[in-house]
């Protein structure tokens, strides 16, 4: 049985994004191949990855089974007045510096061994934040709930584009 203990996680920057630009893309289309073909919505993720790696302080961990990909996390700080998630709370945090968890994918064999949570951890330990937020379809409560037992909170629903997802928006601390 693989465990995540085995996986090999690497560090990316917003300058190593040339070199792992094709990985990120490769592994949404293993994730998603049997749904890329007729949803628009997924087949815009090189365009993600572009928006999100070119933020200078885009962070990003891949695992690793040897030298093939097995999954990813991702994202960048959110810029200051662009919390949107505050909208949900009344009253929200005083403390402010949030990033954005912008995606995780692992690849179907080795789904259940913990490879997301371990990408999870290595994205957000140790960041200078002091929350962190992300979006997850409304369609996948089984998402919703992991996201929940790794102490994120719902705080609300939102559709970021017109054709995304309605999507739950989940907090956390980071501090």
């Amino acid at each position: 049985m693989k465990t995540a203990d085995a996986l090999e996680l690497r560090r990316f920057s917003h300058d190593d994004l040339p070199d792992i630009r094709q990985t990120l893309i490769d592994v949404h289309a293993n994730v998603h191949a049997d749904r890329m073909g007729d949803d628009e919505f997924r087949q815009k993720f090189p365009w993600f990855v572009d928006h999100w790696g070119g933020h200078p302080r885009f962070s990003c961990v891949i695992a690793y089974d040897g030298s093939e990909p097995v999954g990813f996390a991702y994202g960048a700080p959110a810029k200051d007045g662009r919390e949107w998630w505050r909208e949900h709370l009344n009253p929200a945090p005083e403390r402010t510096a949030t990033f954005s968890f912008s995606e995780l994918m692992v690849r179907e064999k080795w789904r259940k061994t913990g490879a997301a949570e371990r990408l999870t951890r290595a994205l957000l330990d140790g960041r200078d934040e002091a929350l962190t937020v992300l979006l997850v379809d409304t369609t996948h409560p089984r998402v919703q709930a992991l996201y929940e037992r790794w102490n994120f909170r719902k705080v609300g629903e939102r559709q970021p584009f017109p054709d995304s997802p309605k999507s739950s928006s989940h907090l956390a601390s980071l501090r």
